[in-house]
């Protein structure tokens, strides 16, 4: 999933681009319920299928890799791109831990979880290469944070241990994955590339784990639904519509896939929606929403402040 962090040059790229509203808003749409359906159909094959976690993470990286290496075959490019074995690894280590990770969470808290590791992972990167926050950022951050700890205390209704951490993990990855990937080149090559070499560190895992491998017809084909359809197609359509939309709003847009996660969860699976999940979410999504828009509000005054200046000289 691309993620909310992004600079100058990203602002830059984005809305460069031309697409028609309508189709705009539905194929923005359909990316950020791709992007929930990953946690839907994962949480679905691990709860209800015999599939494990290993092989379900194999062959989401497979069929992921597939689909993407035909649309880059397809829709040919001058720009460059293959990916890189570090970047696979960290492709790998979240798909993994997010695999493992709902053996026990449900679908709305997996994927509020590995939302907030992600952007504390954009954000704190940021801050460490000297990047400051203003009052309000800073505010959004620990609002941001305190949820996130709120969320992980002990109680009736705390998630597990063991799957929150591998959760949290595999969003520090996808955080690591989404920051070596910046500028790299065409984004749907990369990807690509990436999810080809991640598919070797996924068979490797299945081969030490083979004594514990279960599969049958249903958890394969959400694995391949997984891979094909809410990654690989998913990733697909989303950096096609990143040109046209500004970085603001593609950064905000994605703070709908937890919520969107969290309702199917409830409405497909029977998941129960507790009040301490309800405020996590407002104050860990609230949080980084007040970080966007306050970074965004900042750079616009830093552009404007200029010219004015230039004009009344």
């Amino acid at each position: 999933m691309q993620t909310l962090g992004s600079d100058t040059t990203a602002d830059n790229r984005r809305g460069n681009g031309f697409m028609p509203f309508p189709k705009l808003a539905v194929l923005t749409l359909i990316t950020m319920l791709a992007f929930a359906g990953n946690s839907l159909l994962c949480r679905i094959a691990l709860k209800q299928t015999g599939i494990d976690a290993a092989s379900f993470t194999s062959i989401r990286l497979v069929s992921g890799a597939l689909v993407l290496w035909l649309v880059t075959r397809s829709f040919r490019s001058t720009r460059v791109g293959k990916g890189n074995w570090l970047s696979a690894f960290m492709l790998f280590a979240y798909a993994g831990g997010f695999s493992f990770a709902y053996m026990s969470l449900t679908a709305a808290m997996g994927a509020l979880l590995l939302f907030g590791a992600v952007q504390a992972t954009m954000i704190g990167h940021g801050i460490w290469n000297g990047e400051r926050l203003a009052g309000r950022q800073r505010a959004g951050l620990l609002l941001a944070l305190g949820g996130l700890l709120g969320l992980l205390l002990p109680g009736l209704s705390a998630p597990p241990l063991v799957g929150s951490a591998l959760m949290l993990i595999a969003g520090v990855a996808w955080g690591v994955y989404s920051l070596r990937g910046q500028g790299a080149g065409d984004p749907t090559r990369v990807t690509a590339g990436n999810f080809l070499r991640a598919t070797l560190f996924a068979v490797l895992l299945s081969l030490l784990l083979n004594s514990r491998a279960q599969l049958d017809m249903p958890g394969v084909l959400y694995a391949i639904a997984s891979g094909a359809i809410a990654s690989g197609l998913g990733y697909a359509i989303w950096y096609s519509v990143l040109p046209a939309l500004k970085a603001t709003l593609a950064a905000t847009v994605q703070l709908s896939v937890p919520a969107i996660a969290a309702f199917a969860g409830i409405i497909i699976l029977g998941e129960p929606f507790t009040a301490r999940f309800a405020l996590a979410s407002i104050a860990i999504l609230g949080g980084i929403a007040l970080v966007i828009l306050s970074k965004s509000h900042d750079r616009e005054t830093q552009q404007v402040a200029p010219a004015e200046a230039k004009d009344g000289a």
